[in-house]
């Protein structure tokens, strides 16, 4: 159980996870290009002992690999995932500690702790032009916190039990930021914070913040914990850290963690905002520049030996991979206590989490004496797409175990059984002009875009091509190249994509030269693509590529398509995943840098035995 950032440190070096890096690195790219690359081979946490332009060391890949993770964890983790289980009630383990004993007594010990008023002695007032102001990715627009918990209190109800305590991206330098005055937030309006900024704005009043960074690793997870109602993430961050969250209040009413390294504390003020971004994000997409809140700094408060720990994201895998599998592993079965009758929702990682669900259902009616097909697995599919953040996908498949056993996870053969079952004039199902992450350019604004749901249940309906079919491979004009993804999955090349008259004539062109040509219907799933090389490579890419780079209403197109009472069918469905203009580009590394940075991964250097 780790008081500081510093003990958990020193735990991970004495055991074999964590390297020094004793040369001088600079925070421009440098860094985060070292952490992508030692994460790529599975590699220690890493400490920059001297960081260009700051007094303060930095770590990050803290949570690179799961064994590691769970090392952290290792004395608190089974009670977190307890009291988590209680999620009909969490906050009874401290209420009736002598009825969940293991729970309770945990619990218990979790309460935050209030210290006297003030900042703690040992604290030290800075800048934020102090801080390692790290660059991820060539075209960010500065410097970026990506481990930060972003602290807020109820503006009706203040008090520490009704905070919320979030993982929120801040821009700390760039664009017309006020060095040392300002800095950007980003959040969406649902979120927590997002909740407690409309509250303050209705009574005309700014919204005090407080960032923490650092502290006890537990801090850090539990600001992405997506809890059971009723269970704080100050409490959760106390109960996984084995020691309650101590705090307090300074002068101006902010509140400080007494355990975090930083704390930068200010206030969100009504309708300020500033633009915000790019920043090179989790889909493996820069997000552009946006208008965001502004945060009109206050303080900036560092620990005696603050480190500063970060992390870097992009295509998946990457840390945030880890975070994902953490909170599966504590979170359980939660989401068949949320949704009865739902088996197991798949947030594909290779997707980039949000545009892509796989699930399993249950499908217990019957009304039909000859027919299987999906029933109660649609109520189901409505259920997952107005949960939580799986509200935020564009696309969910769905199905219910008939005869053997499935594993989503194993994303080929899932896909495949849906595949082999789906009724292509029966089981798509569309929703039109609603949300998806803000964070996903394919739609057709911000937060804008669609939903399609490919359910299918009962029998075998067709055998699954192994090989490129003859009428793709004879295709001839502006579409061809056809290489095979995976069983009944073609990749087809096509040309750059122009507009939406000229895209859609094209595809038409094409779905009428593969219905006269008899396409059969063991190849269910043509993609249209830049490079169909690059998609039938591995899954890693078909998935990311195809599932980021497209908006269900817009880019489904099929084979002798049409409408029967208002709903769209087809024989073969084609979603055209090519690279639109309005898309954003993907993140793409400094050559110069990657070139820089080999020094250190050179035989005899200290990161020379790694190999990715």
């Amino acid at each position: 159980m780790y008081r500081n950032m510093e003990e958990c440190i020193l735990d991970l070096e004495k055991h074999g996870h964590l390297i020094r890096i004793t040369e001088e690195v600079d925070p421009h790219l440098e860094m985060a290009a070292i952490h992508l690359k030692v994460y790529e081979a599975g590699g220690p946490a890493i400490l920059f002992e001297k960081v260009k332009g700051s007094k303060f060391r930095a770590v990050s890949n803290l949570f690179g690999t799961l064994e590691r993770s769970k090392f952290i964890f290792r004395d608190t983790w089974d009670q977190a995932g307890d009291v988590i289980a209680l999620r009909s009630d969490p906050m009874k383990a401290l209420k009736s500690p002598m009825k969940h004993v293991g729970t309770g007594l945990a619990a218990s010990k979790a309460l935050p702790k209030k210290k006297s008023d003030g900042v703690p002695a040992g604290m030290q007032e800075i800048r934020i032009s102090d801080l390692p102001l790290i660059q991820h990715w060539p075209m960010d627009g500065g410097a970026f916190i990506t481990l930060p918990q972003v602290y807020s209190e109820d503006p009706d109800k203040p008090g520490i039990m009704n905070s919320n305590l979030g993982m929120y991206r801040v821009q700390l330098s760039g664009n017309d930021y006020g060095m040392d005055r300002e800095i950007g937030l980003h959040y969406q309006i649902h979120r927590g914070i997002g909740v407690h900024q409309s509250k303050a704005n209705k009574k005309g009043e700014p919204l005090k913040v407080s960032i923490f960074v650092g502290g006890p690793p537990a801090h850090t997870l539990s600001a992405v914990m997506p809890l059971p109602e009723g269970l704080s993430e100050i409490v959760f961050a106390g109960l996984l850290a084995g020691r309650r969250f101590q705090y307090s209040y300074d002068q101006d009413g902010a509140c400080i963690s007494h355990d975090a390294d930083f704390v930068i504390t200010g206030e969100i003020y009504p309708a300020d905002t500033k633009p915000e971004g790019p920043f090179g994000d989790h889909l493996g997409y820069y997000s552009l520049i946006h208008d965001f809140p502004v945060m009109k700094i206050k303080h900036v408060y560092a620990r005696q030996g603050a480190i500063w720990p970060f992390t870097v994201v992009g295509r998946p895998p990457q840390e945030d991979t880890v975070f994902g599998a953490l909170i599966h592993e504590l979170t359980g079965d939660a989401i068949k206590q949320e949704i009865p009758g739902v088996q197991e929702v798949h947030a594909v990682d290779a997707a980039g989490v949000h545009p892509l669900l796989f699930a399993i259902g249950s499908e217990r009616y019957t009304p039909y004496a000859q027919a299987k097909q999906p029933t109660e697995l649609l109520t189901l599919a409505n259920r997952i797409l107005g949960t939580g953040q799986l509200s935020l996908a564009k696309y969910l498949f769905i199905t219910a175990e008939n005869e053997r056993p499935l594993d989503s996870h194993d994303e080929t053969e899932f896909l495949a059984y849906i595949l082999e079952r789906i009724d292509l004039r029966r089981d798509i199902h569309f929703q039109t002009n609603t949300t998806i992450d803000t964070l996903d350019y394919s739609g057709t604004g911000l937060n804008t875009g669609s939903k399609v749901v490919f359910a299918a249940y009962g029998d075998k309906l067709r055998e699954l091509c192994r090989e490129v079919p003859q009428p793709l491979l004879k295709l001839e004009g502006e579409f061809g190249r056809a290489r095979l993804v995976m069983p009944g999955v073609v990749a087809i090349q096509g040309p750059g994509y122009v507009d939406e008259p000229t895209e859609h004539a094209r595809i038409r062109q094409l779905t009428e030269a593969l219905q006269a040509q008899g396409l059969t219907e063991t190849c269910p799933m043509l993609i249209l693509c830049d490079d169909s090389a690059f998609f039938s490579e591995n899954m890693s890419n078909f998935l990311w590529a195809t599932f980021t780079r497209s908006n269900p209403s817009h880019d489904i197109h099929g084979v002798n398509s049409g409408y029967a009472n208002k709903h769209w069918y087809c024989d073969n469905v084609i979603i055209d995943a090519r690279i639109k203009p309005h898309h954003a580009p993907p993140l793409i590394p400094d050559e110069t840098v990657q070139r820089k940075i080999e020094r250190f991964f050179a035989p005899g250097a200290v990161l020379g035995g790694l190999k990715s």
